[in-house]
């Protein structure tokens, strides 16, 4: 069983995939996805360039539709759900982007704001209010506000992405890559805050990481994926000292071991 945002328990996955396969053309990306998420737990998804963690993140997002097989969530089939639905489904899910994805023109105030402004949820004197409540959750000064995006560090940057994924108070938030660009010491610090705020909000984590320090500090549970297909689950604490050759070798970052760099033709 799981602990619920309620407090209730379930045996439901928050999310869980079934078959899941999604060819480009010729080049098939996921070939069978099996994957159940935790509710209230955080999830790592590891994998190399290319073994398709990424497209498993968009297919539940709802970004691209999957050739064939089951995503749920909340035990809910996504693909049966009307547009209303699925929009109201998207609203109660965060999203950092791994490069930040803030928008240039407009202040740091209405970047973490964003979503509650454009659905009319707030007001502007309010969203302020709101953006200087949210960048205190993530160690940022209400002054930072009134910044632009090109005026922040990498690592402030990351921070505002941070708040706006939290602004609304989602109960699952996709981290993508989330120490990526960051020296070791701010990539502990951005962990540090993903680690108090889904607490503090009880929601579902899934990241899609390469960084194995991150993956600890960050997962309860972790999965690897390898050419399209989940080989391993377990916890992220046993990164490294898994049994599974592929696993320990792609979290140790050793050069030789059952996975081997393909040359492109």
């Amino acid at each position: 069983m799981s602990d619920t945002r309620d407090g209730t328990m379930s045996d439901t996955p928050k999310i869980r995939l079934r078959g899941v396969r999604k060819s480009f053309g010729s080049k098939v990306v996921l070939d069978g996805v099996d994957l159940d998420i935790r509710a209230g737990h955080s999830m790592v998804i590891l994998g190399g360039s290319g073994s398709g963690k990424s497209v498993t993140l968009k297919c539940v997002l709802g970004l691209i539709p999957p050739d064939s097989g089951l995503i749920e969530i909340d035990g809910r089939d996504v693909a049966s759900l009307s547009r209303m639905e699925r929009e109201a489904v998207n609203d109660r899910i965060g999203m950092l982007f791994q490069n930040g994805a803030l928008f240039d023109s407009l202040p740091v105030w209405e970047n973490v704001c964003f979503k509650l402004l454009a659905q009319g949820r707030l007001s502007r004197s309010k969203a302020r209010d709101k953006a200087a409540e949210v960048l205190a959750q993530v160690g940022l000064a209400p002054s930072v506000g009134d910044l632009s995006p090109s005026e922040l560090s990498g690592g402030m940057q990351k921070r505002v992405g941070l708040a706006r994924a939290i602004a609304a108070e989602p109960d699952i938030i996709f981290f993508d890559e989330p120490t990526t660009g960051l020296d070791p010491i701010m990539g502990a610090v951005i962990d540090g805050l993903i680690v108090d705020v889904v607490k503090r909000l009880g929601a579902t984590a899934v990241s899609i990481t390469h960084d194995m320090a991150s993956a600890r500090r960050i997962g309860d549970d972790a999965a690897m994926i390898h050419k399209g297909q989940i080989i391993w689950r377990g916890g992220a604490h046993s990164l490294g000292e898994t049994g599974n050759a592929m696993v320990d070798q792609f979290a140790r970052g050793e050069r030789e071991g059952p996975i081997q760099m393909e040359l492109r033709r």
